[in-house]
């Protein structure tokens, strides 16, 4: 990394971006968040404010809906966020906090590729895949399936034709963070100033191929269990971190539990094999259970399509379901605590009229 600033644009500014600021008036200067801390965002203009050069942004942003990597505007006082530009892109999850279920978490934001992580060394989980490649799809970004810790085993290519048949025509890549295999060609995916998201699991070696990829060791890492190749949660919080020429990452903590949220086209996308087969069925509402003329069925029983991954589609779209439900009646109940607020001004102004 050499010591030019080259401001905004080597931050990944872009005409959208200099669309929606334009469309609210130019006010202020927009930063980019790097990083959220309770309460508050620290964000950057300048390549310098990132790498500790220059002192960054610190703003509040209490109210906001702010993520890592949005582009933010700050209030005429330079405290607090004023604006967040729209977004290109969002990697967004149900909150996973009780009580707040059909509440939106926004992980990334403006990201450009997100690689879903997967260890090799301990047998990878379809069903974990396909909920990824649901929120990598909704989420705007191109999202590419890589396996790590090659050095594990002998031969990588089974586990990685496996996950392909799930992927549908997403890239599976091999790397290795110890190796060096296939750093550089995930490095490539941040050319022309792209941002590049993670999201895996603890202990699927994400923080180590953060380090292989920047070429410094920015993330701490920590051992895995024997036995399970499971790690402890290494990345705390998600921060934007720079490339050594050009491109930034996202890194986020490991993903527990994998939450959807409402999913535009990214189940459909998701499960093409099997949404392609129900266009062929012979009645335009069948169930896929035991109606006559059922393509689905039938490529089940030509082999040809696992019953697990059906029963997975159907899981998805029953949790979507409820996901819509909670969300309906929580504006319910947020219009009748707005409708209540409101009653007691209105009695006592009839009152005066009368």
């Amino acid at each position: 990394m050499n010591d030019v600033d080259d401001g905004r644009d080597r931050l990944g500014w872009s005409a959208s971006f200099e669309q929606a600021w334009t469309d609210l008036g130019r006010p202020g200067e927009p930063a980019r968040v790097t990083r959220l801390d309770r309460g508050w965002s620290t964000a950057a203009r300048s390549l310098n404010q990132v790498v500790g050069r220059e002192e960054p942004v610190r703003l509040r942003n209490i109210g906001a809906d702010v993520a890592v990597g949005d582009w933010i505007v700050p209030s005429d006082d330079g405290e607090r966020v004023e604006h967040v530009l729209d977004r290109t892109s969002a990697f967004t999850r149900r909150a996973s906090f009780d009580g707040m279920r059909a509440v939106a978490h926004t992980l990334a934001a403006n990201i450009d590729v997100v690689f879903l992580i997967h260890a090799l060394g301990a047998p990878p989980s379809p069903r974990r895949l396909e909920r990824e490649l649901v929120l990598a799809f909704d989420s705007g970004a191109e999202p590419i399936v890589v396996l790590t810790k090659t050095d594990l085993v002998d031969d990588p290519e089974p586990t990685r034709l496996a996950l392909a048949a799930v992927a549908l025509g997403v890239p599976v890549l091999l790397a290795s963070g110890i190796t060096g295999e296939g750093v550089d060609a995930l490095r490539a995916a941040a050319s022309g100033n792209r941002t590049l998201a993670f999201l895996g699991a603890s202990g699927v070696g994400k923080s180590t191929l953060v380090n292989a990829l920047v070429g410094d060791a920015v993330q701490a890492t920590s051992e895995v269990r024997e036995g399970d190749q499971r790690g402890r949660h290494t990345t705390v919080v998600a921060s934007l971190v720079p490339m050594p020429d050009e491109g930034w990452m996202i890194d986020t903590p490991g993903v527990r539990a994998v939450s959807l949220w409402l999913s535009g086209d990214g189940i459909e996308r998701a499960f093409a094999d099997v949404f392609d087969l129900m266009d062929h069925c012979r009645f335009r509402d069948c169930k896929h259970d035991r109606e006559p003329g059922c393509a689905v069925q039938q490529a089940i029983a030509d082999g040809d399509l696992d019953p697990v991954r059906l029963s997975a589609l159907e899981a998805l779209i029953v949790e979507e379901s409820a996901l819509e439900e909670e969300q309906r009646a929580r504006e319910k109940a947020a219009d009748r605590r707005s409708k209540d607020q409101r009653r007691p001004e209105v009695a006592e102004f009839d009152g005066m009229r009368e």
